[in-house]
């Protein structure tokens, strides 16, 4: 199966709903063709159906049999795309980097970097005790080696 083929089919589907875009596209072996899209809102089950059949309308299977599935990036999938993290502003996001690992609210995000806000205690300056602080982290994204959000219930 030819992935150039396939993905060019994939960015025409989604030409049509500008709102949604590629986080990944595999293609195995045995031609098990796995497609994840997301979207700045969301991604409806019928659009995954809309961009399986227009992709799967246009390759052969009496050429080469596939299998095909379309899915959006669920919850333990970590973020890869800059459009991803706007998406996801002020929720908690869990980020590691080459020299530590950072737990905050994602307060701004652009097409460079993130900033991570969160609160933490530390000792007073002056006398006994501890105080709450409010941190604040600016991560360019070349630094982060992964980012997932963290769900609270």
């Amino acid at each position: 199966m030819d992935q150039k083929k396939v993905k060019n089919l994939v960015e025409e589907a989604l030409q049509e709903n500008e709102t949604l875009f590629l986080i990944d596209l595999n293609i195995s072996e045995n031609n098990k063709i796995q497609i994840t899209v997301d979207g700045d809102k969301g991604v409806p089950l019928s659009e995954c159906i809309r961009i399986s059949r227009s992709v799967e309308s246009n390759l052969d299977r009496e050429e080469t049999d596939f299998s095909l599935e379309v899915t959006t990036p669920d919850i333990a999938y970590p973020l890869k795309e800059k459009r991803q993290y706007i998406k996801n502003i002020n929720r908690i996001l869990k980020v590691k980097t080459e020299t530590e690992e950072l737990e905050g609210t994602l307060a701004a995000a652009d097409q460079d970097k993130i900033v991570l806000k969160w609160k933490a205690r530390e000792p007073k300056p002056i006398g006994k005790g501890k105080v709450t602080v409010e941190k604040t982290a600016t991560l360019a994204y070349i630094d982060i080696k992964e980012a997932k959000v963290k769900i609270v219930f």
